[in-house]
């Protein structure tokens, strides 16, 4: 009896389950079928060599920079896959900014050369100057043979090398300003260690150590500017002084009356000499004194000119009154004689 309950117990559960899963699947919706993948797009086309070729060699050679409104041309026949079109448009961009970027580059080495040149370098060491100048004629001639991209290396290697010297260049004219203007004597300490550096500098660079003899340069450099700063501080100090003087001498014998114009221009420039010192921009100052000192010094001589001119001109016109005088005395006497 026990198993026959506990059989239909075991039955009535089993119902209730079943009964469960069927309202639950009746009341979930069915879950939406998975779409069929969309067809794939077909690549673009990977643009021609050729039409890479050209736009790469436009590049190269700075066309976008010389002709922007072109270039933008040529990249929109370019985006449109106009290969044909696009590869004519950048050749032809090519060729049109060719002879202008070598036009700038022997610019710019012309110009980094001539800054050698001023600065006495190259006349003291021709040695130096002749082997870059040879790179530099090396770049020409690629470029009459058309070997445009070995003539653009060369170049570069050439201004790579004519930069180098120019830190020498500017080195030995710091120095040989500070001899020809005797300005070693207001800091000697500092020009002795920059001529160690420097002399270090030119072992290195004939050795073929040109970084090393870069760093050794500029810290020459910079000592032979600290010289320089001095010197021009005590110099204009001095020109300062002695400008002064002139100036007072010049207002002692009236020169800013008797030569107006010529004070005029020589107080200017001591004026501008004292604005220049007071923002301790002491080598416009001290130049800008020895200019206000010699004007004021031609000022007086102006001045004395014209007091010379004066004082003959007074001395004749005395002579004039006198022979006058004595004229009129011997009329007075010889008419006095004859009414006898």
């Amino acid at each position: 009896m026990k198993k026959r309950l506990l059989f239909i117990s075991m039955l009535t559960v089993l119902s209730a389950l079943f009964l469960v899963m069927c309202i639950s699947c009746k009341s979930t919706p069915a879950a939406p079928a998975t779409p069929p993948p969309s067809p794939a797009r077909p690549a673009a086309p990977a643009p021609d060599r050729g039409v890479q070729e050209a736009r790469q060699k436009a590049m190269d050679f700075e066309a976008p920079a010389y002709f922007p409104s072109e270039w933008e041309a040529a990249e929109a026949q370019y985006g449109a896959e106009e290969w044909e079109s696009a590869t004519k448009a950048y050749d032809d961009l090519f060729q049109a900014a060719l002879p202008l970027y070598a036009q700038a580059r022997e610019d710019e080495i012309m110009a980094i050369r001539e800054e050698i040149k001023a600065s006495g370098l190259a006349d003291a060491f021709p040695e130096y100057l002749k082997p870059i100048d040879d790179i530099a004629l090396e770049a020409y001639t690629q470029y009459e043979a058309q070997d445009y991209y070995g003539a653009k290396e060369t170049a570069a290697k050439a201004m790579e090398e004519y930069s180098t010297l120019l830190v020498g260049a500017k080195t030995y004219q710091a120095r040989r300003e500070i001899i020809d203007r005797g300005f070693l004597q207001y800091d000697q300490d500092n020009f002795e260690r920059a001529d160690e550096v420097a002399t270090q500098a030119k072992t290195q660079y004939e050795s073929g150590d040109k970084a090393g003899a870069v760093e050794s340069a500029e810290e020459a450099l910079l000592r032979y500017n600290l010289v320089l700063s001095n010197g021009w501080a005590s110099y204009a100090t001095e020109r300062r002084t002695t400008a002064a003087k002139e100036k007072e001498f010049a207002l002692e014998e009236k020169a800013n009356i008797a030569s107006r114009s010529i004070f005029r221009e020589a107080d200017v420039l001591f004026n501008q000499a004292e604005e220049d010192y007071a923002r301790e921009n002491f080598r416009n100052a001290g130049l800008h004194y020895i200019d206000a000192e010699a004007r004021f010094a031609v000022a007086r001589k102006d001045t004395d000119e014209k007091r010379i001119i004066a004082e003959d001109a007074i001395r004749l016109a005395e002579e004039k009154v006198e022979a006058s005088s004595e004229t009129a005395t011997e009329a007075e006497r010889i008419i006095e004689g004859g009414s006898r």
